[in-house]
């Protein structure tokens, strides 16, 4: 059967194939999937979407007409899939929750490590050439206080990692885990504790309705002046206006993303022959304390071999009428205050 892979960049597609062992044809498509790309999935009984493909209603109506019947996400969020469209047009929905947990944790960390140690501004000295130190000087991570804003399986896997650079943990979740408490001494405390006591903050939560500008102009406000902020999740969950209003002040020390609120249509392709257009991106570059990548924190060999295998495992599953494990069968209903997973 032929799956129709959106947004297939050249980086993912090996893995696709290796972990498909010739039992499956791709419709690879460079192009994301949207309202006038969809007629390109035709033929396919699978469609396989990335981050920024769109995966609205209409979207999903014109694919169910076209028979597909399977939508793949390749990723662990599914904030661009309407779930209760999907269900509505009887197709079945599933993600890759847990393809390495590692993969994004350690890149927290070393988004982290680089700021505290200014690893941009010393790589451009000593390229040009000037090993002078005096603007390099940075502070041990050993014994700060890191919050984890969403302790699910990567904000738990970024605590089992600074428990060991022997940091203070304070976290909060909607959902407690008490074996982070006890491994690694997390503290679990409200917002208004972690902004106000942590040296670093870190964020790993899903982008909903409720966790869209988590961090406004009045989180911002909250947190300790200088305060280092890092967000590996979903873009939206950080006003990135008041951010830059932060920086300005002083109030963000360090912001460390590899997600940006206006990435879709950004990320992932070549924009060099070209100038930068995105007037918000181009501030935050500007800033020497500003460290952005380009939604790469999954990028492991690792992480993209489970994507794949997972994605069609999960496709095995359905072709086969079997139950899939990573499946949406119902759309979770989430706290009006603030979700978190």
């Amino acid at each position: 059967m032929t799956i129709s892979v959106f947004s297939a960049y050249p980086f993912e597609r090996p893995y696709l194939l290796a972990a498909a062992k010739g039992q499956h044809a791709f419709n690879f498509r460079d192009e994301a999937l949207t309202l006038e790309t969809a007629a390109q999935a035709a033929g396919s009984v699978a469609v396989a979407v990335f981050v920024n493909d769109d995966a609205s209603a209409p979207v999903l109506a014109q694919l169910r007409a076209l028979g597909v019947r399977y939508l793949l996400v390749r990723s662990a969020g599914h904030d661009n899939v309407d779930l209760p469209a999907a269900h509505r047009l009887g197709l079945r929905v599933a993600t890759v929750p847990h393809y390495s947990p590692f993969a994004i944790a350690e890149h927290a960390l070393a988004l982290m490590l680089s700021l505290n140690r200014h690893l941009r501004q010393a790589d451009a000295q000593v390229r040009r050439a000037d090993f002078r130190l005096d603007n390099l000087v940075g502070f041990d991570l050993h014994g700060k206080t890191v919050g984890i804003i969403g302790c699910g399986t990567i904000g738990g896997t970024l605590a089992r990692l600074l428990h060991g650079f022997g940091c203070r943990l304070l976290g909060y979740d909607v959902q407690e885990n008490d074996e982070l408490t006890r491994r690694y001494d997390l503290k679990y405390v409200p917002l208004a504790v972690l902004y106000a006591q942590a040296d670093v903050i870190s964020v790993h939560a899903p982008l909903t309705p409720a966790t869209r500008h988590l961090l406004g102009p009045a989180e911002l406000a909250q947190m300790k002046p200088g305060v280092m902020l890092i967000n590996t999740g979903r873009g939206a969950l950080l006003d990135t206006q008041a951010a830059l209003a932060a920086l300005a002040t002083g109030q963000l020390g360090y912001l460390g993303l590899d997600v940006y609120e206006y990435e879709k249509g950004l990320f992932f392709n070549d924009h060099s022959q070209q100038p930068l257009h995105d007037e918000v991106l181009r501030q935050l570059l500007a800033y020497p304390n500003v460290l952005v990548t380009g939604h790469q924190g999954f990028l492991t060999r690792d992480a993209l071999t489970n994507i794949a295998t997972a994605s069609l495992e999960t496709l095995g599953c359905w072709l086969a009428g079997q139950p899939a494990p990573n499946e949406l069968l119902s759309v979770v209903v989430v706290p009006v205050d603030l979700a978190i997973a």
